[in-house]
């Protein structure tokens, strides 16, 4: 039996997936290394965060990499704050940059950007978890 937390589905161990997503988003660039990647673990640890805490209040996750989709499922009375209603611009980073493409490369600061998005979307994960609002 895997330790507590860690069962197949259960919301701590996407919480848990959502935080190493984010620790790989934070890794200093390494050479060859694109922002595109980085920019796709930000938005994966968004993602699984979001997805935590809907497993969390027994709504069905459906099968999409779209944030703003991920919180529209939220009951209306839940509390989201700016940065977490922003994440869902991360959606961009799920699929098409990763792949070459008639895409603007992204820059440092668009980079920082996603991360900041991200650790706002785990930090909220994480308090709905603990029993937050």
């Amino acid at each position: 039996m895997p330790p507590e937390g860690r069962e197949a589905g259960s919301p701590r161990n996407w919480l848990r997936h959502a935080r190493s997503d984010l620790a790989l988003a934070r890794i200093q660039r390494p050479a060859g290394v694109l922002f595109e990647g980085l920019c796709f673990h930000a938005q994966q640890a968004a993602e699984k965060g979001i997805k935590s805490v809907l497993i969390t209040r027994a709504i069905p996750v459906p099968q999409t990499h779209n944030i703003g989709t991920l919180l529209d499922l939220l009951p209306p009375e839940s509390i989201l704050t700016a940065l977490v209603r922003q994440a869902a611009s991360l959606s961009e980073y799920a699929v098409s940059s990763r792949y070459p493409g008639d895409f603007e490369p992204v820059e440092e600061m668009e980079y920082r950007e996603a991360v900041r998005l991200a650790e706002a979307v785990v930090s909220w994960a994480e308090s709905m978890l603990q029993g937050g609002p």
